[in-house]
Protein backbone atom coordinates (compact mmCIF):
# COMPACT_ATOMS: atom_id res chain seq x y z
CA UNK A 1 0.00 0.00 0.00
CA UNK A 2 1.24 3.59 -0.77
CA UNK A 3 1.51 5.47 2.17
CA UNK A 4 3.29 8.74 3.17
CA UNK A 5 6.16 6.54 4.94
CA UNK A 6 7.81 6.19 0.95
CA UNK A 7 8.79 9.84 1.16
CA UNK A 8 12.89 9.90 0.67
CA UNK A 9 15.28 11.87 2.99
CA UNK A 10 17.53 13.42 0.13
CA UNK A 11 15.58 13.21 -2.78
CA UNK A 12 11.60 13.98 -2.42
CA UNK A 13 10.42 16.88 -3.74
CA UNK A 14 10.67 20.09 -2.03
CA UNK A 15 8.00 22.25 -0.97
CA UNK A 16 8.28 24.45 -4.31
CA UNK A 17 8.66 21.14 -6.53
CA UNK A 18 11.97 21.08 -7.00
CA UNK A 19 14.80 17.73 -7.23
CA UNK A 20 18.22 20.30 -6.12
CA UNK A 21 17.36 22.65 -8.84
CA UNK A 22 15.35 20.71 -11.31
CA UNK A 23 11.66 20.97 -11.49
CA UNK A 24 9.08 23.65 -10.72
CA UNK A 25 6.08 24.76 -12.16
CA UNK A 26 7.21 26.93 -15.46
CA UNK A 27 3.17 27.27 -16.76
CA UNK A 28 1.03 30.03 -18.44
CA UNK A 29 -0.86 31.94 -16.30
CA UNK A 30 -4.15 30.10 -17.73
CA UNK A 31 -3.28 26.68 -16.45
CA UNK A 32 -2.26 28.47 -12.99
CA UNK A 33 -5.77 27.47 -11.42
CA UNK A 34 -5.60 24.02 -12.50
CA UNK A 35 -1.92 23.12 -11.67
CA UNK A 36 -2.60 24.71 -8.30
CA UNK A 37 -5.69 23.09 -7.49
CA UNK A 38 -3.45 19.52 -7.89
CA UNK A 39 -0.72 20.83 -6.16
CA UNK A 40 -3.19 21.62 -3.33
CA UNK A 41 -4.84 18.70 -3.48
CA UNK A 42 -3.02 15.28 -4.63
CA UNK A 43 -1.71 14.28 -1.34
CA UNK A 44 -4.67 14.62 0.87
CA UNK A 45 -6.47 13.04 -2.03
CA UNK A 46 -4.26 10.30 -2.57
CA UNK A 47 -3.28 9.40 1.06
CA UNK A 48 -7.52 9.40 1.85
CA UNK A 49 -8.06 5.92 3.26
CA UNK A 50 -11.00 5.54 0.78
CA UNK A 51 -8.58 6.76 -2.69
CA UNK A 52 -6.43 4.08 -1.56
CA UNK A 53 -9.19 1.21 -0.95
CA UNK A 54 -10.48 1.91 -4.20
CA UNK A 55 -6.76 2.57 -6.14
CA UNK A 56 -5.50 -0.62 -4.16
CA UNK A 57 -8.53 -2.79 -5.26
CA UNK A 58 -8.25 -2.12 -9.30
CA UNK A 59 -4.42 -2.74 -8.51
CA UNK A 60 -5.38 -6.01 -7.36
CA UNK A 61 -8.47 -6.67 -9.39
CA UNK A 62 -8.39 -4.87 -12.71
CA UNK A 63 -4.59 -4.31 -13.41
CA UNK A 64 -2.76 -8.24 -12.09
CA UNK A 65 -1.26 -6.96 -9.11
CA UNK A 66 1.56 -7.89 -7.77
CA UNK A 67 3.52 -8.26 -11.13
CA UNK A 68 5.77 -10.86 -11.04
CA UNK A 69 9.80 -11.17 -10.19
CA UNK A 70 10.96 -13.63 -12.14
CA UNK A 71 14.40 -15.17 -12.04
CA UNK A 72 15.80 -15.27 -15.68
CA UNK A 73 17.46 -18.31 -15.66
CA UNK A 74 19.06 -18.60 -19.12
CA UNK A 75 19.62 -14.61 -19.37
CA UNK A 76 21.77 -15.24 -15.62
CA UNK A 77 23.53 -18.24 -16.97
CA UNK A 78 24.42 -15.67 -20.09
CA UNK A 79 25.73 -12.59 -18.06
CA UNK A 80 27.08 -15.13 -15.41
CA UNK A 81 24.90 -13.27 -12.51
CA UNK A 82 21.57 -13.21 -11.05
CA UNK A 83 18.98 -11.32 -13.34
CA UNK A 84 15.48 -10.91 -12.13
CA UNK A 85 13.38 -9.74 -14.06
CA UNK A 86 10.18 -7.07 -12.53
CA UNK A 87 7.11 -8.13 -15.03
CA UNK A 88 5.41 -4.96 -15.84
CA UNK A 89 4.80 -6.12 -18.94
CA UNK A 90 2.09 -9.06 -17.48
CA UNK A 91 0.03 -5.92 -16.25
CA UNK A 92 -3.25 -5.52 -18.13
CA UNK A 93 -2.29 -3.16 -21.02
CA UNK A 94 0.90 -4.65 -21.01
CA UNK A 95 2.80 -2.45 -19.35
CA UNK A 96 3.36 -0.09 -16.27
CA UNK A 97 1.82 2.90 -17.39
CA UNK A 98 -1.82 2.03 -16.35
CA UNK A 99 -0.62 1.91 -12.25
CA UNK A 100 -0.28 5.93 -12.98
CA UNK A 101 -3.51 6.29 -15.23
CA UNK A 102 -5.63 4.37 -12.67
CA UNK A 103 -4.59 6.94 -9.85
CA UNK A 104 -4.88 9.80 -11.87
CA UNK A 105 -8.48 8.73 -13.39
CA UNK A 106 -9.52 8.84 -9.39
CA UNK A 107 -8.00 11.80 -8.84
CA UNK A 108 -9.56 13.02 -11.51
CA UNK A 109 -13.08 12.26 -10.28
CA UNK A 110 -12.46 13.91 -6.87
CA UNK A 111 -10.99 16.67 -8.98
CA UNK A 112 -15.03 16.92 -10.59
CA UNK A 113 -13.31 16.91 -14.00
CA UNK A 114 -15.30 15.79 -16.65
CA UNK A 115 -13.19 15.29 -19.68
CA UNK A 116 -9.38 14.18 -19.85
CA UNK A 117 -6.58 14.50 -22.19
CA UNK A 118 -3.41 12.54 -22.58
CA UNK A 119 0.04 12.49 -24.62
CA UNK A 120 1.50 8.90 -25.83
CA UNK A 121 4.83 8.71 -27.66
CA UNK A 122 4.81 4.65 -27.74
CA UNK A 123 1.20 3.97 -26.81
CA UNK A 124 1.32 2.84 -24.10
CA UNK A 125 0.16 5.48 -22.14
CA UNK A 126 -2.31 6.29 -24.63
CA UNK A 127 -3.99 2.68 -24.54
CA UNK A 128 -4.03 2.84 -20.45
CA UNK A 129 -5.44 6.36 -20.76
CA UNK A 130 -8.54 5.12 -22.97
CA UNK A 131 -8.46 1.74 -20.99
CA UNK A 132 -9.27 3.78 -17.82
CA UNK A 133 -11.55 6.22 -19.44
CA UNK A 134 -13.16 3.40 -20.47
CA UNK A 135 -13.54 1.92 -17.44
CA UNK A 136 -15.26 5.27 -15.51
CA UNK A 137 -17.06 6.31 -18.30
CA UNK A 138 -14.85 9.73 -19.24
CA UNK A 139 -14.50 11.11 -22.38
CA UNK A 140 -10.94 10.95 -23.73
CA UNK A 141 -8.78 12.53 -26.07
CA UNK A 142 -5.20 11.24 -27.22
CA UNK A 143 -2.48 13.78 -28.52
CA UNK A 144 0.23 11.21 -30.66
CA UNK A 145 2.40 12.40 -33.09
CA UNK A 146 1.98 11.59 -36.77
CA UNK A 147 4.92 9.59 -36.81
CA UNK A 148 4.60 7.32 -33.89
CA UNK A 149 0.82 6.83 -34.94
CA UNK A 150 2.32 5.27 -38.33
CA UNK A 151 5.01 3.34 -36.41
CA UNK A 152 2.68 2.19 -33.29
CA UNK A 153 -0.62 1.44 -35.24
CA UNK A 154 -1.40 -1.33 -33.11
CA UNK A 155 -1.61 0.53 -30.23
CA UNK A 156 -3.42 3.37 -32.06
CA UNK A 157 -6.45 1.30 -32.96
CA UNK A 158 -6.51 -0.37 -29.29
CA UNK A 159 -7.24 3.00 -28.46
CA UNK A 160 -9.62 3.44 -30.69
CA UNK A 161 -11.23 0.08 -29.84
CA UNK A 162 -11.45 1.52 -26.05
CA UNK A 163 -13.71 4.73 -27.39
CA UNK A 164 -10.36 7.15 -27.28
CA UNK A 165 -10.05 9.60 -30.15
CA UNK A 166 -6.67 9.94 -31.15
CA UNK A 167 -5.17 13.72 -32.45
CA UNK A 168 -2.70 13.54 -34.42
CA UNK A 169 0.18 16.12 -33.60
CA UNK A 170 1.64 17.21 -37.18
CA UNK A 171 4.19 19.95 -35.82
CA UNK A 172 7.81 19.52 -34.94
CA UNK A 173 9.31 16.30 -35.30
CA UNK A 174 6.02 14.60 -34.80
CA UNK A 175 6.59 12.60 -32.27
CA UNK A 176 6.36 12.43 -28.49
CA UNK A 177 7.95 16.19 -27.40
CA UNK A 178 4.82 17.65 -29.89
CA UNK A 179 2.16 15.86 -28.22
CA UNK A 180 3.01 16.80 -25.09
CA UNK A 181 2.80 20.83 -26.66
CA UNK A 182 -1.13 19.19 -28.50
CA UNK A 183 -2.16 18.53 -24.99
CA UNK A 184 -1.29 21.48 -23.52
CA UNK A 185 -2.47 23.84 -25.83
CA UNK A 186 -5.68 22.12 -25.07
CA UNK A 187 -5.82 22.04 -21.45
CA UNK A 188 -5.17 25.87 -21.83
CA UNK A 189 -8.36 26.32 -24.35
CA UNK A 190 -10.58 23.82 -21.37
CA UNK A 191 -9.26 24.43 -18.29
CA UNK A 192 -12.22 23.92 -16.32
CA UNK A 193 -13.73 20.85 -16.79
CA UNK A 194 -10.30 19.22 -18.21
CA UNK A 195 -7.84 16.71 -16.09
CA UNK A 196 -4.82 16.32 -18.36
CA UNK A 197 -3.24 12.29 -17.45
CA UNK A 198 0.64 13.08 -17.83
CA UNK A 199 2.29 9.96 -18.16
CA UNK A 200 5.85 10.61 -17.30
CA UNK A 201 7.96 12.31 -14.48
CA UNK A 202 7.42 15.42 -16.44
CA UNK A 203 5.57 18.34 -16.63
CA UNK A 204 4.98 20.84 -13.86
CA UNK A 205 5.13 20.39 -10.17
CA UNK A 206 2.96 18.16 -9.29
CA UNK A 207 3.02 15.78 -11.75
CA UNK A 208 6.52 14.69 -11.81
CA UNK A 209 5.65 13.82 -7.70
CA UNK A 210 2.85 12.61 -8.18
CA UNK A 211 3.63 10.04 -11.07
CA UNK A 212 6.67 8.71 -8.82
CA UNK A 213 4.44 7.89 -5.88
CA UNK A 214 1.73 5.61 -8.38
CA UNK A 215 4.23 4.04 -9.95
CA UNK A 216 6.59 3.25 -7.03
CA UNK A 217 4.16 0.25 -6.44
CA UNK A 218 6.55 -1.45 -8.57
CA UNK A 219 9.56 -0.75 -6.07
CA UNK A 220 7.20 -1.36 -3.37
CA UNK A 221 6.59 -5.14 -4.19
CA UNK A 222 10.15 -5.49 -5.24
CA UNK A 223 11.14 -5.38 -1.95
CA UNK A 224 9.15 -8.31 -0.34
CA UNK A 225 9.44 -10.11 -3.71
CA UNK A 226 13.39 -10.22 -3.36
CA UNK A 227 13.38 -10.62 0.45
CA UNK A 228 11.10 -13.69 -0.10
CA UNK A 229 13.06 -15.20 -3.07
CA UNK A 230 17.02 -13.63 -2.12
CA UNK A 231 16.60 -13.12 2.00
CA UNK A 232 17.49 -9.65 1.17
CA UNK A 233 15.03 -7.22 0.58
CA UNK A 234 17.51 -4.61 -1.90
CA UNK A 235 19.00 -5.56 -5.00
CA UNK A 236 22.46 -4.62 -5.95
CA UNK A 237 21.88 -2.97 -9.12
CA UNK A 238 18.09 -2.00 -10.50
CA UNK A 239 18.11 -0.97 -14.42
CA UNK A 240 15.56 0.48 -16.18
CA UNK A 241 14.77 2.81 -19.43
CA UNK A 242 14.60 6.33 -19.01
CA UNK A 243 12.68 8.10 -21.49
CA UNK A 244 10.58 10.88 -19.35
CA UNK A 245 11.30 8.17 -16.66
CA UNK A 246 8.20 6.88 -15.38
CA UNK A 247 8.92 3.14 -14.92
CA UNK A 248 12.72 3.88 -13.79
CA UNK A 249 10.82 6.37 -10.93
CA UNK A 250 8.26 3.60 -9.77
CA UNK A 251 11.80 0.87 -9.96
CA UNK A 252 13.99 3.35 -8.09
CA UNK A 253 11.02 5.09 -5.46
CA UNK A 254 11.79 3.01 -2.44
CA UNK A 255 15.41 2.58 -2.74
CA UNK A 256 16.68 5.78 -3.50
CA UNK A 257 18.17 6.63 -0.13
CA UNK A 258 19.53 3.08 -0.24
CA UNK A 259 23.06 3.92 -1.47
CA UNK A 260 24.16 0.80 -2.01
CA UNK A 261 22.05 -0.29 -4.42
CA UNK A 262 23.19 1.30 -7.59
CA UNK A 263 20.42 2.94 -10.01
CA UNK A 264 21.17 2.63 -14.07
CA UNK A 265 19.15 4.82 -16.25
CA UNK A 266 19.01 3.70 -19.75
CA UNK A 267 18.34 6.19 -22.42
CA UNK A 268 18.30 5.85 -26.29
CA UNK A 269 21.00 6.90 -28.00
CA UNK A 270 19.85 6.26 -31.63
CA UNK A 271 22.27 6.17 -34.09
CA UNK A 272 24.62 7.05 -31.66
CA UNK A 273 25.31 9.69 -29.12
CA UNK A 274 27.09 12.11 -32.00
CA UNK A 275 25.04 11.55 -34.59
CA UNK A 276 22.72 14.74 -34.34
CA UNK A 277 20.07 11.86 -34.38
CA UNK A 278 19.89 10.61 -30.38
CA UNK A 279 17.88 11.13 -27.57
CA UNK A 280 20.72 10.57 -24.92
CA UNK A 281 19.69 13.84 -22.98
CA UNK A 282 22.10 13.18 -19.62
CA UNK A 283 25.20 13.32 -22.86
CA UNK A 284 23.79 15.99 -24.57
CA UNK A 285 21.54 17.94 -21.96
CA UNK A 286 21.96 21.32 -20.57
CA UNK A 287 19.61 22.46 -17.63
CA UNK A 288 16.34 24.24 -19.54
CA UNK A 289 12.86 24.57 -19.60
CA UNK A 290 10.44 22.18 -21.25
CA UNK A 291 6.91 21.28 -20.72
CA UNK A 292 6.42 23.26 -17.31
CA UNK A 293 10.19 21.99 -15.18
CA UNK A 294 13.58 22.79 -15.58
CA UNK A 295 15.48 19.79 -16.37
CA UNK A 296 17.88 18.68 -18.46
CA UNK A 297 17.13 19.12 -22.07
CA UNK A 298 18.85 18.55 -25.70
CA UNK A 299 18.97 22.56 -26.89
CA UNK A 300 20.83 24.56 -29.22
CA UNK A 301 22.80 27.80 -27.46
CA UNK A 302 20.43 30.09 -28.08
CA UNK A 303 17.93 27.62 -25.91
CA UNK A 304 15.86 25.99 -29.27
CA UNK A 305 14.86 22.33 -28.75
CA UNK A 306 17.07 19.89 -30.55
CA UNK A 307 15.26 17.40 -32.35
CA UNK A 308 15.51 13.95 -30.56
CA UNK A 309 15.83 10.42 -32.33
CA UNK A 310 15.00 6.86 -31.19
CA UNK A 311 13.53 3.76 -33.05
CA UNK A 312 11.83 3.99 -30.09
CA UNK A 313 8.67 5.58 -29.81
CA UNK A 314 8.47 6.07 -26.47
CA UNK A 315 12.20 7.65 -25.16
CA UNK A 316 12.51 10.15 -28.19
CA UNK A 317 11.96 12.88 -25.68
CA UNK A 318 14.80 15.74 -25.41
CA UNK A 319 14.55 16.00 -21.87
CA UNK A 320 14.17 13.53 -19.03
CA UNK A 321 12.14 14.17 -15.83
CA UNK A 322 13.03 16.77 -13.01
CA UNK A 323 13.98 13.70 -10.61
CA UNK A 324 16.27 11.97 -13.32
CA UNK A 325 18.30 15.00 -13.95
CA UNK A 326 18.81 15.21 -10.00
CA UNK A 327 19.81 11.70 -9.68
CA UNK A 328 22.09 11.65 -12.42
CA UNK A 329 23.44 14.85 -12.21
CA UNK A 330 24.02 13.55 -8.56
CA UNK A 331 25.51 11.02 -9.28
CA UNK A 332 23.01 8.79 -7.58
CA UNK A 333 22.09 7.04 -10.29
CA UNK A 334 24.69 6.25 -13.64
CA UNK A 335 23.22 6.83 -16.97
CA UNK A 336 24.11 4.38 -20.11
CA UNK A 337 23.42 5.29 -23.66
CA UNK A 338 22.41 2.70 -25.95
CA UNK A 339 21.63 2.57 -30.09
CA UNK A 340 18.81 0.98 -31.92
CA UNK A 341 20.96 -1.55 -33.33
CA UNK A 342 21.81 -2.54 -29.65
CA UNK A 343 18.52 -2.19 -28.31
CA UNK A 344 16.90 -4.86 -31.28
CA UNK A 345 20.36 -7.03 -30.65
CA UNK A 346 19.10 -7.06 -27.13
CA UNK A 347 15.38 -7.85 -28.01
CA UNK A 348 16.01 -10.63 -30.13
CA UNK A 349 18.30 -12.15 -27.15
CA UNK A 350 15.72 -11.74 -24.42
CA UNK A 351 12.99 -13.18 -26.50
CA UNK A 352 15.04 -16.17 -27.57
CA UNK A 353 16.52 -17.01 -24.35
CA UNK A 354 13.46 -16.36 -22.14
CA UNK A 355 10.59 -16.45 -24.19
CA UNK A 356 9.63 -13.22 -23.30
CA UNK A 357 9.76 -10.52 -26.36
CA UNK A 358 10.07 -7.19 -24.51
CA UNK A 359 8.97 -3.40 -25.68
CA UNK A 360 11.59 -1.58 -27.36
CA UNK A 361 11.64 0.91 -25.03
CA UNK A 362 12.59 -2.30 -22.19
CA UNK A 363 14.70 -3.72 -24.35
CA UNK A 364 17.22 -0.70 -24.00
CA UNK A 365 17.24 -1.84 -20.27
CA UNK A 366 18.08 -4.84 -21.31
CA UNK A 367 21.18 -3.36 -23.50
CA UNK A 368 22.69 -2.17 -20.94
CA UNK A 369 23.65 -5.47 -19.44
CA UNK A 370 26.67 -4.81 -22.18
CA UNK A 371 28.24 -1.79 -20.60
CA UNK A 372 28.05 -2.15 -16.75
CA UNK A 373 30.18 -3.94 -14.13
CA UNK A 374 28.65 -6.47 -11.93
CA UNK A 375 29.97 -9.74 -9.99
CA UNK A 376 28.51 -13.27 -10.34
CA UNK A 377 27.26 -12.50 -6.60
CA UNK A 378 25.37 -9.53 -7.66
CA UNK A 379 21.35 -9.51 -7.71
CA UNK A 380 20.58 -7.68 -10.50
CA UNK A 381 16.63 -6.51 -11.31
CA UNK A 382 15.95 -5.26 -14.80
CA UNK A 383 12.31 -3.30 -14.85
CA UNK A 384 10.27 -5.13 -17.65
CA UNK A 385 8.59 -1.92 -18.32
CA UNK A 386 6.17 -3.31 -21.57
CA UNK A 387 5.50 -6.25 -23.66
CA UNK A 388 6.95 -6.07 -27.86
CA UNK A 389 3.17 -6.41 -29.23
CA UNK A 390 3.51 -3.50 -30.33
CA UNK A 391 6.83 -3.55 -31.83
CA UNK A 392 6.02 -6.50 -33.92
CA UNK A 393 6.28 -4.09 -37.16
CA UNK A 394 9.76 -3.20 -36.21
CA UNK A 395 11.16 -6.27 -35.19
CA UNK A 396 9.90 -7.78 -38.47
CA UNK A 397 12.10 -5.24 -40.41
CA UNK A 398 15.05 -5.77 -38.50
CA UNK A 399 14.85 -9.79 -38.74
CA UNK A 400 17.56 -9.91 -41.21
CA UNK A 401 20.00 -8.34 -39.40
CA UNK A 402 19.13 -9.82 -35.86
CA UNK A 403 16.87 -12.69 -36.38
Amino acid sequence: MITNAIDTENYAVDQRGYYGEFGGAFIPEMLHPNVEELRKSYLEIMYDEAFQKEFQQLLKDYVGRPSPLYYAKRLSEHYQTNVYLKREDLNHTGAHKVNNTIGQILMAQRLGKKRIIAETGAGQHGVATATVCALMGIDCIVYMGAIDIERQAPNVQRMKMLGAEVRPALSGSQTLKDATNEAIRDWINNPEDTHYIIGSVVGPHPYPDMVARFQSVISEEMKWQLKEQTGNENPDIIIACVGGGSNAAGAFYHYLDEKDVRLVAVEAAGLGINSGESAATSVLGTKGVIHGSRTLLMQTPDGQIVEPYSISAGLDYPGIGPLHAHLIDTGRAEAVSITDDEALKAAFFCSRQEGIIPALETAHAFAAMDHIKYTKDDVVVINLSGRGDKDLNTFIKAFDRFG
